[in-house]
């Protein structure tokens, strides 16, 4: 079967395009005659051309009239709009080849968003700060989707060449620079790859073939023909730009954005199909790959096995820890946080995954979730923060501006003290205080109008009634970049010391390096919160952690010897105190 694209072969280059509603394809080249090309396989066109170098400009006729790129473009140098590039992948030269990857179950992940976690905005500007992070305890970098998007300025859910690394980030050689230095130091790259819709601008596909279906509907845009009529070929594409990522790039996992949205009812779902072949191709070089969903579901199949009845994946993003412990922290009841009022939200999610578990939800209108308890902690991945519960508040506050700086760290002790895989947002670990809004750059008016209004439209319906920044407007996107000179700040540092410890704690504690959860319980009772860790080779810890804003009385067991205080001054607390203090929380290793 051909490789979708432009395929370097010896000295020639292949060029194949999946088109069943076009007659015909040419290819159109600078200053050459548009050369037509063969159709093969149903809806395949194919035409060899000899002697054409790395870096040559095409596009493709449709049909003797219209001009388009490559669907499955390698490189978009001018944008949405402009020609597709050829690139040939053996040029670069990696030196990863000792890296294999990590067990799921050992990484802590850090979400980045290229544009704005440096001033420059690409993939080689990240490099310098790989040694702080690789220090910190990061071992796999999580980039919010880098498919080319419209302009320069775009959270990445609005990219329409889902081969093609975002050009203004650098395009392909940028990317495989990044992941070859991650790789260096031990670090995973997963990617954010959206496959449930696809941005409205210079979104191309339709024209090409039946990418698209009007039996379903996203909130973000036509949903993808996964199971209808034409529907091998979407699939095709789909599966095989998992292939090229790790493949031609070294991707190590992906993030499978709102697979809620995705439709499928064939026999095998795609995300099962995706995730065999993603794994096939890792495995050729000795390699794995680990496949994340995130859901609103919580739906306990998508990380059973297939012989279960399951999909498959390795683990899903769970947002009842978010919630549960936001509201508990905030008090903020709008939208789904309404659900969440009620400590035994947080008590039940610390310790089983997931805290709805087929309960009805108000916020939802129907019963949510599906039992959890009996799953691996290493299923399910938690946070404080992500680019979706910073950047979906109107001002996109982060939690270190809503909540005191003792609650900020009691949070971020919860989280890694819970049997579970922890992610950070960038900056979360020394406080950064830029907001993430929601941004883009459309260069057709009437789209970015649209979107604008929706985004608007989304926030009002969740309740909130503060004014929402023009998501097009340049300085929203100025206004959300990190700024990493306050690492150095005394309290930010201090921050970042209290990530740091809690860290390297998880890697050589037993039990807080354990992920099974029959052997965490949680129990919260007067705002005093207690989960008990315990590990089957041995090993025993408790955390004590008063939720409220006033102090408690507190009398620890003699036989628990005290290994991390979040109120310790060298983390920027208040230093002992007499009781437990409020947003305290206290981390006690249990002697025999």
């Amino acid at each position: 079967m051909s490789v979708l694209g432009a395929s370097l072969l010896g000295e020639s280059v292949a060029f194949t395009v999946w088109a069943p509603r076009c007659r015909s394809v040419e290819l159109v080249l600078e200053g050459v005659r548009p050369q037509p090309l063969t159709a093969r396989e149903p809806g395949l066109f194919r035409v060899t051309i000899a002697r054409l170098p790395e870096g040559t400009r095409y596009r493709y006729r449709l049909d003797g009239a219209r001009h388009r790129p490559d669907p499955a473009s390698r490189w978009q140098p001018e944008g949405v709009h402009g020609p597709s590039v050829v690139v040939d992948p053996r040029r670069f030269v990696w030196t990863d080849q000792e890296f294999r990857g990590r067990d799921f179950a050992d990484l802590v992940f850090y979400e980045v968003h290229v544009g704005t976690f440096t001033p420059a905005g690409t993939f080689e500007a990240i490099i310098p700060y790989l040694p702080a992070l690789s220090d910190l305890g990061i071992t796999a970098l999580q980039l919010m989707p880098i498919a080319e998007f419209p302009g320069s300025r775009d959270w990445g859910y609005d990219g329409v060449d889902l081969f093609a690394p975002q050009s203004t980030y650098g395009g392909p050689r940028g990317l495989r620079r990044l992941v070859d230095a991650c790789h260096a130091r031990g670090v995973s790259v997963f990617l954010d790859v959206v496959y449930n819709h696809l941005g409205p601008e210079g979104n191309y596909l339709a024209e090409f073939g039946p990418y698209f279906t009007d039996r379903v509907t996203t909130p973000w845009g036509p949903a993808v023909n996964y199971d209808g009529e034409g529907s091998a070929g979407v699939r095709r594409h789909v599966v095989e730009n998992g292939r090229v990522w790790v493949n031609e790039f070294h991707i190590d996992g992906f993030r499978l954005d709102a697979v809620h949205a995705i439709h499928d009812t064939s026999p095998v779902h795609i995300l099962t199909e995706f995730a065999q072949a993603v794994r096939e191709e890792a495995a050729r070089s000795g390699r794995r790959v680990h496949l994340v969903a995130e859901s609103h579901d919580n739906d306990r199949r998508l990380v059973l096995p297939v012989a279960q009845g399951g999909l498959g994946l390795d683990a899903v993003w769970s947002d009842d820890f978010h919630h549960a412990l936001h509201q508990r922290l905030t008090g903020e009841t709008l939208g789904y946080y309404g659900d969440f009022a009620g400590e035994q939200h947080l008590t039940r999610a610390l310790a089983e995954g997931f805290a709805y578990q087929g309960e009805e939800s108000t916020y939802w209108r129907c019963r949510r979730g599906t039992p959890s308890a009996d799953l691996g902690g290493e299923r399910f991945l938690i946070y404080l923060q992500n680019h979706d519960q910073v950047g979906n508040r109107p001002q996109g506050e982060r939690l270190g501006a809503l909540v005191p700086f003792e609650a900020a760290k009691l949070a971020a002790g919860l989280m890694f003290a819970a049997p579970a895989v922890p992610l950070l947002f960038m900056g979360e670990e020394y406080g950064d205080t830029a907001t993430f809004q929601f941004f883009t750059s459309f260069l057709d008016p009437p789209v970015a109008e649209a979107v604008g209004r929706g985004r608007a439209d989304d926030l009002s319906r969740f309740g909130w009634t503060r004014p929402v920044p023009d998501p097009n407007a340049p300085n929203t996107f100025v206004s959300s970049r990190l700024n990493h000179q306050l690492a150095r700040a005394t309290r930010h540092r201090a921050l970042r010391d209290y990530y740091a410890r809690w860290l390297a704690l998880r890697r050589t504690h037993p039990a807080l390096g354990a992920r099974d959860k029959a052997l965490a319980r949680a129990a919260c009772k007067d705002s005093m919160l207690v989960l008990e860790r315990a590990a089957q080779a041995g090993g025993e810890v408790r955390v004590v952690a008063n939720l409220g804003s006033a102090p408690r009385d507190f009398t620890p067991s003699a036989k628990w010897r005290l290994l991390l205080d979040s109120a310790d001054a060298q983390f920027g607390g208040p230093g002992k105190v007499p009781l437990l203090a409020p947003y305290q929380l206290l981390l006690y290793e249990v002697e025999p």
